[in-house]
């Protein structure tokens, strides 16, 4: 049992990529889905799909191929964790990496970018960093 189910979320992206797989099969979850959704919108993922029943959903997410410039997914990085909640203002939103990466914001309008919340001018909690 964890108890921080998006930092495992994304240290079993970050070890599948690392390690060159085509895919990655993770449990379930409504915030895990729209992470994955957010990731696929943004071009870091290739697809994602959500399978089984109820208690025993699966989410695989399947990874873009390496292509001469590099993998499409760098890194990512769990920014707002159970022990220490990380909230950002509109006007106080981060930028990675100077813009070349995306913040995943959790807004009161559902998770997204964090270009995306400043256009709609909402704050939110830093979930995490992904370039």
């Amino acid at each position: 049992m964890t108890s921080d189910t998006i930092a495992d979320m994304l240290t079993r992206v970050r070890n599948a990529n690392a390690a060159n797989h085509r895919s990655v099969v993770i449990p379930a979850s409504r915030m895990k889905a729209e992470i994955a959704r957010v990731l696929k919108e943004e071009g870091f993922i290739a697809d994602f799909t959500v399978s089984g029943e109820v208690p025993d959903e699966v989410i695989t997410i399947t990874f873009k191929p390496r292509t001469a410039r590099g993998r499409a997914l760098s890194g990512l990085r769990r920014i707002s964790r159970p022990g220490l909640r990380v909230y950002a203002r509109k006007s106080e939103l981060p930028r990675v990496l100077g813009g070349l990466g995306v913040a995943v914001i959790s807004t009161s309008q559902g998770l997204m970018t964090g270009q995306r919340a400043q256009r709609l001018g909402l704050g939110g909690e830093v979930v995490a960093f992904v370039w």
